[in-house]
């Protein structure tokens, strides 16, 4: 595009180019910034955008492009196919979509790397262009993949448990160590095409066989960690391509995902090697648990009703039980209801409450939930011990005390919502079937709690009818 300019002009553009391209940075910067609250979520997200517009368009001056027809092509059909998903993707299968950005993204770069390669002369690459080639085409597969299987897992067309080889730890150590050593390879002798295809369909294959073991409820980990490895995808990229503005935004976009992956692992307790290689959830939501002699309190509607109407404070800790039944108006009118009648309503939000990071505040947001009301768990921790009331709207092991006097249960030491800790807890949810970490939970038979069973949205519409019965 540059060459429509006058020809004064064009000694400018590369300087001009740079400029705007740390103007562009700056928009990732505060837009990833503003991402950290709900309440400015929103405006990051956009900051963000326009950064990458800016970034899309400047770069049309930055090179020779061949076709611009493509370009504007791209740009139409991508648009559209993200308008289309914004307005039709349900906020249940916000974690699914997530994944498959995930995976568009890795396999974006990949794509970039094999494309740049295929269009050069080989001989004429420098080594470190064939290096970040390698690893671009690398780490991109292997997100693409890894991020295809994690959507079939939380689609649930892919079991949730752990399907593993016998030793496939050792299996995939080995497949790593190989494509890296095929990465020097290639480094070496970039002019022999068997090493190109053979390390573009290992990494595929390490995708698949990284992913696949991992049980379900080490998802958000492994969502978060894949969108770090598509910024580094990204960033590599952006050095095959020599485009400052890639390589800036890839890193932050890596680093960012890291940073989320350490949250989640300190949340559940966990090291990330222990996510990658251990055992842990089969996301079997089916599974009996073994109740033994154990008994459980029901509850009905107008029970709650009355506990909910003559309290004082009351918390909401909603799960993905709340998502699966799309009850996050349901609970809003209830909210409301209870507010209008002098009660304090709060909500307690876990940082891996649903099936990615952040899945509950997005879910509330969507309900009109203030954001002031929302609060994390070392903010709402302290508070539960001045509760009258805890409504648990399909959460499980984010709440189960186990956490805190099990040594040998598998979720010991993971941080948990000190619900126990309220005048009384009242869980909602189907059946007594376990969370994603198989096991059961202690607070179900805790004399301070009762069982609400049903449908989440049908037991939260029944009780809003209930306190609406008590004016």
């Amino acid at each position: 595009m540059s060459q429509f300019l006058p020809e004064f002009l064009q000694g400018y553009i590369p300087n001009a180019i740079q400029l705007i391209y740390l103007v562009a940075t700056g928009f990732f910067i505060v837009g990833i910034k503003r991402l950290g609250s709900p309440a400015t979520a929103r405006s990051g997200n956009q900051l963000a955008a326009t950064g990458m517009l800016i970034g899309i368009v400047v770069t049309m001056f930055d090179r020779e492009i061949v076709s611009f027809e493509f370009i504007i092509a791209g740009i139409i059909i991508g648009a559209l196919l993200g308008a289309i998903a914004a307005k039709k993707v349900q906020m249940t299968a916000m974690p699914e979509m997530v994944a498959v950005f995930n995976g568009f993204g890795g396999g974006a770069s990949a794509l970039v790397a094999w494309g740049e390669f295929a269009r050069v002369e080989p001989a004429l690459i420098p080594a470190d262009g064939l290096v970040t080639t390698g690893l671009s085409i690398l780490i991109g597969s292997i997100t693409f993949t890894g991020s295809f299987i994690a959507f079939g897992k939380l689609k649930g067309f892919i079991s949730g448990g752990r399907i593993a080889l016998p030793g496939q730890n050792i299996i995939n150590l080995v497949l790593t160590i190989g494509a890296l050593g095929l990465v020097g390879w290639f480094t070496v002798d970039p002019e022999f095409q068997a090493v190109f295809w053979t390390l573009f369909g290992l990494a595929l294959l390490i995708g698949v066989l990284t992913v696949l073991p991992i049980g379900g409820a080490d998802m958000p980990v492994v969502i978060s960690l894949l969108n770090s490895y598509s910024g580094i995808a990204a960033s590599m990229a952006g050095f095959v391509l020599d485009n400052n503005l890639l390589i800036i935004s890839g890193a932050l976009v890596g680093a960012a995902g890291l940073i989320l992956t350490n949250i989640m692992c300190q949340a559940m307790n966990r090291t990330l090697p222990a996510v990658l290689f251990g055992a842990f959830g089969g996301g079997d939501e089916t599974a009996a648990a073994d109740t033994g002699d154990k008994s459980v309190q029901k509850t009905f509607a107008d029970d709650v009703a009355i506990q909910c109407s003559y309290a004082k404070k009351v918390v909401i800790v909603p799960g993905y039980g709340l998502a699966v039944a799309q009850a996050q108006h349901a609970l809003k009118e209830v909210a409301n209801l209870l507010e209008q009648k002098g009660v304090e309503v709060k909500y307690g939000i876990h940082p891996v409450a649903g099936r990615m990071p952040g899945h509950m505040n997005v879910l509330l947001a969507e309900a009109d939930v203030p954001y002031d009301q929302l609060y994390d768990m070392e903010q709402i921790n302290p508070e539960f011990k001045s509760t009258d009331v805890v409504l648990i709207i399909g959460a499980n092991d984010v709440v189960n005390p186990a956490a805190k006097t099990s040594p040998g249960s598998p979720i010991y030491g993971m941080p948990i919502l000190n619900v126990d800790e309220a005048k009384r807890t009242i869980v909602f949810k189907r059946s007594m079937n376990p969370g994603y970490a198989g096991i059961e939970n202690d607070l179900f038979y805790s004399d301070k709690n009762q069982m609400f069973f049903g449908d989440a949205k049908k037991s939260l519409q029944e009780l809003a009818g209930a306190i609406k019965e008590l004016d």
